[in-house]
C-alpha cells in the first residue's frame, strides 16, 4: 500500500504553514515501516500535485480549515467526501485551490481515499512570520497523534528516531527543506524571524 501524507500551506504566514511544518516535523521524528509512507511538502502547489496524489492508495492531508464558530487551535478530522457542514476551505487562496484540486481528481475518478486533518489557524493578514501561535502548536500534537493512530490501523510501524524534534524549530527552517544547500549560502535559521 502506498500512503501519502501531504502538508499544505503557505509557510510565510504563521499558522497557515502548519501543514508543511508538520510533514517536515514528522519526517525528522519518525521512521515508517510496513507500507510505503511518503511525506511531501505540497506548499501552495495545488493542481501541480495531481500527478502525485493519484499515484497513492490513501492520502492524509494536513491543512488549515475555516470553521463556523471555530476557535484557533480546534482540530478536525474528516473524509474529503464527507466534509462536516461547519467546515469550509474558504480561508485563504491555497485552501480554495486545494479544494478545487481534490474535486477535479474526484471528478476524473482518480481520487484515492483522502482524509483531512485540519486546524483552525490564526489568520495574520499581510505580515509574514515563521512563528506558530501557541494554540496551533498545541493542536499540532493532536494532529500528529491522529495521523500516527490512523497509520498504525493500516499496519504501519511508526518508530520514533528523533524524540527531541520541536515543531517551532522546524517551522523556522521549513523554507530550507528540499532546496539545494548552495542556494542558501548566507542564510541561517537565525537570520529569519
Amino acid at each position: 500500500m502506498k500512503i501519502l501524507v501531504l502538508g499544505i500551506g503557505n509557510i510565510l504566514f504563521g499558522d497557515e504553514g502548519v501543514g508543511v511544518h508538520l510533514v517536515n516535523y514528522l519526517d525528522e521524528k519518525y521512521e515508517f515501516k510496513g507500507h510505503q509512507v511518503d511525506l511531501i511538502d505540497g506548499g501552495t502547489l495545488a493542481q501541480r500535485l495531481i500527478p502525485i496524489i493519484v499515484e497513492y492508495d490513501k492520502v492524509f492531508i494536513f491543512d488549515t480549515v475555516d470553521v463556523d464558530e471555530g476557535e484557533i487551535g480546534d482540530v478536525y478530522f474528516f473524509d474529503f467526501l464527507d466534509v462536516p457542514e461547519c467546515v469550509s476551505w474558504q480561508g485563504s487562496a491555497h485552501e480554495v485551490e486545494m479544494l478545487q484540486t481534490l474535486e477535479m481528481i474526484h471528478m476524473m475518478g482518480d481520487l484515492p481515499e483522502t482524509k483531512i486533518i485540519g486546524v483552525v489557524p490564526y489568520v495574520i493578514g499581510e505580515d509574514t512570520t515563521f512563528t506558530l501561535t501557541e494554540p496551533v502548536k498545541k493542536a499540532s500534537k493532536l494532529m500528529e497523534k491522529i495521523l500516527i493512530n490512523e497509520l498504525s490501523k493500516l499496519g504501519v510501524e511508526c518508530k520514533i528516531k528523533n524524540p527531541n524534534v520541536d515543531i517551532q524549530e522546524i517551522a523556522r527552517i521549513s523554507y530550507k527543506r528540499g532546496v539545494p544547500k548552495e542556494s542558501l549560502r548566507g542564510f541561517e535559521a537565525g537570520d529569519v524571524k
